[in-house]
């Protein structure tokens, strides 16, 4: 099948970007969320987004606004009744995810294939909560994804080959490149780069190192964008520690558990940059305070 409409279920920083992505590209995209007043967030991030494209000659003012005119919003998953593909990018926690999908799975067409851009958490258990396994899948896109390149397409136990193939000429529509793996906790990226965030974290417990020199360390001497405790901010403490739980989880393994730090700071409320305090301080539009 050929995707021509696609919805996304979260408006939130992910969401968001996800929809642009798919309304740069050319998409009729639809989004929801369960309050119009996260609508009305998601597309001043969006138009943020946009403007900055503009300003840096990126995208001309046209085809920002030709892509700001393709996404619509709503509050009812049954407006997703004539979608092509579905992404879901909600909260990243299992029971949310199932009862999304649950609900989806009585709207839509059965054509229509879903996706989750989960980052860690298992692929068939949210399809078993839906009639169509063979049409369900992973895709990971990387936080922001108007920049970032790379989706992960997951593949779980029940997902057809016919589906696969669908999403890779999806995602290579987007501009993106596309990676398929099986469906095990991490998929690629996150399986290697899980274990050394909360290595990071470790070694700021046992104060062998500053997160300040850290950061640095990892920066000049990894050649790495960002430091391991900027990159957690950024992306958010509490995906990070939902991410190792989900990781312990399945693995079991003692490495893979949250740092008590990570849970004191979830437990606390202090996100990173979305909450203007993480490892580090921010200011309202979320630059760190020097």
């Amino acid at each position: 099948m050929t995707i021509q409409r696609v919805g996304v279920v979260g408006f939130g920083q992910m969401g968001s970007g996800i929809a642009q992505v798919c309304a740069q590209a050319g998409f009729d995209t639809l989004v929801r969320e369960v309050e119009q007043s996260f609508i009305d967030k998601g597309f001043k991030r969006v138009e943020g987004s946009l403007a900055r494209l503009v300003k840096s000659q990126r995208v001309s003012e046209d085809d920002a606004k030709a892509a700001r005119g393709r996404i619509r919003g709503t509050t009812s998953l049954g407006d997703f009744k004539d979608r092509d593909l579905v992404i879901e990018a909600v909260v990243e926690e299992i029971s949310p995810k199932k009862k999304v999908f649950g609900e989806l799975d009585t709207v839509c067409p059965p054509g229509t294939i879903f996706c989750s851009n989960t980052s860690s958490l298992t692929i068939v258990e949210m399809a078993a909560a839906t009639k169509r396994p063979d049409r369900f899948a992973g895709l990971h896109f990387f936080n922001p994804p108007v920049i970032m390149k790379l989706v992960e397409i997951v593949k779980a136990l029940t997902t057809s080959d016919e589906t696969i193939a669908t999403l890779r000429d999806f995602v290579t529509r987007l501009g993106k490149t596309g990676v398929v793996c099986k469906d095990s906790t991490g998929f690629i990226v996150n399986r290697l780069m899980v274990p050394y965030l909360l290595g990071a974290i470790r070694m700021l417990e046992l104060g062998i190192a500053t997160k300040e020199d850290i950061d640095q360390a990892v920066k000049l001497g990894l050649g790495y964008p960002m430091g391991p405790f900027e990159l957690i901010d950024y992306t958010g403490v509490d995906i990070n520690y939902h991410v190792a739980n989900a990781f312990f989880e399945e693995l079991k393994d003692p490495g893979m558990a949250a740092p008590p730090l990570l849970r004191r700071m979830y437990l606390a409320g202090q996100l990173g940059t979305k909450t203007g305090k993480g490892f580090y301080d921010y200011d309202e539009q979320g630059k760190r305070k020097s």
